[in-house]
This record gives C-alpha cells, sequence and structure tokens, in this order.
C-alpha cells in the first residue's frame, strides 16, 4: 500500500463530495442546525406553559397558590369563571386548569384533606406528563409553607442533601447538545463513506478504478480517511461554534482528547459503513440498512438512556458496537472533565473494534470488487 495512491484517491473522494449538494447540505444541518434545535427545544422540560385557575375560595391560601405559578416554567395565571374552563380547554387555550374548591383555606386548617382538581390537556406531550408533576409539587409546597407558620413543622430523622453534579442547574439543553454532536458523528460518517462507495458504483467510476494499478486497500483506506476528515472537522467546528459559542455551553475536559476519541471512532464507524455499502445493491437498499443498524446504535449505546436502566442481556451485547465506547468516552470527557488515564478502556475498545471492522470490510470489499 503506497500512501500517495491512498493520498490522491483521498482528495478524488474529498471532490466528488464537493460536487454533491446534497450531502454538504446534510453535512451542515447536521452538526449546526440539528444541534442548535435539539438543545434549544428541550422537550423534557416545561416552559411558558399556560394554566387557567378556578378560584371559588378566595382565601390568603388560594391566593399564595396562584400567584406561585411564575414564569419562564408557567405563563401568568388566567382567572377564569368555572363555566369557561372547558370551552377554553376544547380552544387549546389553557394546558391546565387548576380549581379550588371552596372552604379550601378552611378545610387545611381544620386539618382535613381536601381536593383540587386540575385539568390537563394530554394532549400537549412534554408539557402534559412534565407540568403536572410541577404543578402538584407548587401547590404541595405552598401549603406546606402556610401551614409552616401555625404548627410546628415535622422533621425526619434523617435529612438528604442534595448536590448536582456537572450540570448544577439541571440543565437539559448541556446534555442535548452534546449527544446530538455524537449522533451526528456516528450517522454521517456511515452515511458518507457508504454513499461514496455506491455513487461509484451506480456512476460506473469503480471500473475505472480497477484498470488502475491500486489495491482494493488503498481504495477502502482512501474512502475511510477522505470522508473521516470531513466528520472529524465537522464535530470539532461545531463544538467550537455551536455548542460553545452560540449555546454557551462549558466543556469541562479536552477536546483535543475527545477528538482523538472521535478519530478511533470513526475508523470503526466508516469501516462500518464501507462493508453496509457492499451488502446494499442499490442506494435505496444503504438507505434501509442504515434504518435497521443506526437506530438501535443510538438508541442502545447510551446517548438516549443510561444503559444501566436496559436489561443486562442488551449491556452486554452492545459492548460489541464501536459508539457504546464513544458515548462513554465523551460523556467523561466533555461533562466530567476526565482524562486519559480515565478513559483508556474506551479508546482500547474503539481501536480493537475498528481493527475488526476493517477486517470484515476489506475481505467483502475485495469480493464486492471481484
Amino acid at each position: 500500500m503506497k500512501l500517495s495512491k491512498v493520498f490522491d484517491l483521498g482528495i478524488k473522494e474529498l471532490r466528488g463530495l464537493a460536487r454533491d449538494p446534497i450531502l454538504l447540505v446534510l453535512i451542515i444541518f447536521a452538526f449546526t442546525v440539528s444541534i442548535y434545535t435539539a438543545a434549544t427545544a428541550m422537550p423534557e422540560m416545561i416552559a411558558n406553559a399556560a394554566i387557567a385557575t378556578v378560584d371559588e375560595d378566595h382565601s390568603p391560601l388560594s391566593e399564595r397558590i396562584v400567584g406561585a405559578f411564575t414564569p419562564p416554567s408557567f405563563a401568568r395565571p388566567v382567572r377564569i369563571r368555572p363555566g369557561e374552563a372547558d370551552r377554553r380547554m376544547d380552544l387549546g387555550l389553557d394546558t391546565f386548569t387548576l380549581w379550588v374548591p371552596p372552604d379550601f383555606q378552611r378545610d387545611v386548617l381544620a386539618g382535613r384533606t381536601p381536593a383540587l382538581r386540575l385539568d390537563v390537556d394530554a394532549t400537549r406531550m412534554s408539557q402534559a406528563f412534565t407540568g403536572s408533576g410541577h404543578v402538584q409539587a407548587i401547590v404541595a409546597g405552598e401549603v406546606s409553607e402556610f401551614l409552616a407558620h401555625r404548627r410546628a413543622p415535622t422533621r425526619l430523622p434523617v435529612e438528604l442533601v442534595e448536590r448536582a453534579r456537572f450540570n448544577p442547574n439541571l440543565d437539559p439543553a448541556r446534555f442535548a447538545a452534546v449527544m446530538e454532536v455524537i449522533n451526528a458523528v456516528t450517522m454521517l460518517s456511515i452515511i458518507l463513506t457508504g454513499t461514496a462507495l455506491i455513487r461509484e458504483r451506480e456512476h460506473g467510476t469503480i471500473e475505472h478504478l480497477l484498470v488502475m494499478p491500486v489495491t482494493p486497500g488503498e481504495i477502502m483506506v482512501a474512502k475511510i480517511w477522505s470522508m473521516g476528515a470531513v466528520v472529524l472537522l465537522a464535530s470539532a467546528f461545531s463544538l467550537t461554534f455551536v455548542v460553545r459559542g452560540a449555546l454557551a455551553i462549558p466543556i469541562e475536559g479536552s477536546v483535543a482528547l475527545f477528538l482523538l476519541g472521535v478519530t478511533l471512532h470513526l475508523f470503526a464507524t466508516t469501516s462500518m459503513g464501507i462493508f453496509l455499502a457492499t451488502v446494499a445493491g442499490s442506494m435505496p437498499q444503504f438507505g434501509l440498512l442504515l434504518m435497521l443498524v443506526l437506530l438501535p446504535l443510538q438508541v442502545l449505546s447510551g446517548s438516549t438512556t443510561p444503559r444501566e436502566s436496559m436489561p443486562e442481556f442488551i449491556q452486554t451485547l452492545m459492548l460489541a458496537a464501536p459508539n457504546t465506547h464513544f458515548v462513554k468516552l465523551a460523556q467523561a470527557i466533555l461533562y466530567r472533565g476526565a482524562g486519559l488515564d480515565i478513559v483508556w478502556p474506551q479508546f482500547v475498545a474503539l481501536a480493537a473494534i475498528g481493527a475488526v471492522l476493517f477486517g470484515f470490510a476489506l475481505k467483502r470489499f475485495r469480493a464486492y470488487l471481484q
């Protein structure tokens, strides 16, 4: 294998990518707009939820409860009459309607357990599930503070002191932005290498390469380094200018160490892309294979839900996937500031998995060219 041939073939791949506007738009979108929207949409966090109140008690306690719903979690409560509640909910004006019954404060002070009614528009999925818990917590907190001025507070025999590390404000944007970068690296590396091979087959240029003094290994390595370099540069740009810049999300660890992990991950995923392209006979088949491969890789790697929440069989099986180790090292470096002494097992695992995938892909690629 001659490095000069590998370099020249790689430059050819980059020129071919530069002439493909669809792939260029996909790369730009995946590492800019997609990351920004994933971080700012925050579907798991309630924001500016519309709430109305039907106060039939008009007591200091009910006024205190109504006044506790403030921005940015909730919009200013709209006070309505009982007959307006259903109509406003039907029109989609309110996500929550809180009903305070008559004599609510008197019953609370008498030691009874009066019930508050909360109507929720469940068609607004993200706010309905998260917001109902917020409403209950706010009501319980206000009632407890109201009663604390009139009776001795109950003290538990233990005290739980909670400290949030690595994300003190529990900001979901910090998690969503970095995980979107990780998912984009995996997705684009497989798509670009597989598309580069299938594009040459469909255009008939693969036959031109076969009559040239180049080996299958040189052709494959050229596609791997060229497409991998594009994804590596795009991820570095995204982490610097989108995550750190536009979103102002702090990065705790070494970006250089993270990019080294990206390089090892790209070695594995680009080889996987070559392998999938040799299995698929056309671009539509390659797209179907991507759906079967990318979805389990991203969902079961730990980027969406913790691996500890999955069955042990799935945890063990996914150790053979490269992005499982990549997600683990990325979270350790970017969230917790871990060094090489902490994440070296993931680096070794990525190198080993990449070598195995490269071997399988090269064997399949040689048979593909025959």
